[in-house]
């Protein structure tokens, strides 16, 4: 994740805890550098059962439904990742909220000491299940939405999904929920970003991620779709003058974007014109933070127990959680190279002088477009000048 309210406008950040793992490790200057023995955020695609069709569904028809931990399986996994150390799981999909044990185990992961975090399409968050989900001790929602209505309709594959998930933000935040939007940019939606940041202020949401489209699953036809990257650039400045002009207006919401770790060099270089001294503080927080963390500070478990080094990533299991510990999947040698990413990423990447502060971008995209998981990641906007 790429803090573009943190870097651009010198906000801390509800999240810096996460990423900068528990206890929010340590202050050095400003500047918070990440504990050596972090654990990772996982990722639990819970189901694969899903109400919606979306287009860019980066886990449809990676296992068959049928496959996903019963309620016992699950709760052995979770304290796998408890006595493990890793702080946060996130209950992700296909839609998670089809799960009916979905309260119990957020419930018993909570027990356990782990922050719990819901990815929904919020289409069934009804005030019933919004209030569970509050007394079980679900710490934050994150709903998807792709632009206007229509377009999310649309691009969901069902009519009256945008309202349904307003429903469902609207119930979660009656309950006391913190909320957050997810939207997942792309060629059809991206002139959408100020309209979703008017949806924010409409609904008294602080916190959004701007995800890029990584080529996963049903991600993986939207290929000719992503942004261009003048497009990706005119995205991101677009994000970084919404969210000043929100902060300009005294509003502290927390804006990230996702999956592009090119985003902090731009930030960093669009800076360089505006603020330098505030340019030399977001390298600074860039590099502590190290970039992509791909089987390093986040991981995923597929709805069947597979360990994934990252939730798009589904090429390549390290393990099963039914067979093995996630602590001793999570730190056999298999794993290593993805721990030390600057040593193997090839091309432009590896002799890029943003390499520290990116840690060679998205993996996963740089595979499915390539063949090759090393090879520079397609996705990277910034010109061979701009990386001398």
């Amino acid at each position: 994740m790429t803090g573009i309210s943190k870097l651009y406008c010198g906000s801390v950040e509800q999240s810096d805890a996460l990423r900068y793992g528990r206890g929010g490790g340590c202050h050095t200057g400003g500047v918070q550098r990440i504990p050596q023995n972090r654990k990772p955020v996982v990722v639990w695609n819970s189901t694969m059962r899903c109400n919606l069709k979306c287009r860019h569904c980066y886990a449809a028809g990676s296992v068959e439904h049928g496959s996903e931990l019963s309620t016992g399986d699950a709760k052995r996994m979770i304290e796998s990742l408890a006595r493990f150390g890793c702080p946060v799981l996130i209950f992700s999909g296909g839609e998670p909220c089809m799960r009916e044990d979905l309260v119990e185990l957020v419930a018993f992961a909570r027990s356990l000491g782990m922050r719990t975090v819901l990815s929904t399409n919020g289409t069934l968050i009804v005030p019933a299940l919004a209030g569970r989900l509050a007394s079980a001790g679900l710490s934050y929602v994150g709903v998807s939405i792709d632009g206007s209505e229509s377009l999310h309709d649309a691009f969901r594959g069902v009519k009256g999904a945008f309202q349904n998930a307003l429903e469902g933000i609207r119930s979660s935040k009656a309950a006391g929920l913190k909320v957050g939007l997810r939207m997942t940019l792309h060629r059809g939606n991206a002139k959408e970003i100020p309209g979703v940041f008017s949806l924010m202020k409409r609904e008294s949401l602080d916190r959004a991620c701007f995800y890029h489209l990584v080529y996963s699953g049903r991600g993986s036809s939207m290929m000719s779709e992503d942004l261009s990257h003048e497009q990706c650039r005119a995205a991101v400045r677009t994000i970084m003058d919404e969210t000043k002009a929100w902060f300009a207006d005294g509003g502290r919401p927390e804006i990230l974007t996702v999956d592009n770790h090119a985003d902090g060099p731009f930030v960093c270089l669009e800076l360089e014109k505006e603020n330098p001294a505030m340019a030399e503080r977001a390298m600074s927080l860039l590099e502590m933070n190290g970039g992509n963390s791909s089987g390093d500070g986040i991981g995923c478990i597929g709805c069947d127990g597979e360990v994934y080094a990252d939730q798009f990533w589904r090429s390549r299991s390290f393990g099963n959680v039914l067979k093995r510990p996630f602590g001793e999947i999570w730190e056999s040698e298999e794993l290593r190279p993805l721990k030390e990413k600057k040593k193997h990423v090839k091309g432009r990447c590896a002799t890029c002088r943003w390499l520290g502060a990116c840690g060679g971008n998205f993996r996963a995209r740089a595979e499915a477009a390539t063949g090759d998981a090393w090879a520079p990641d397609p996705a990277c906007y910034l010109s061979d000048g701009e990386i001398a």
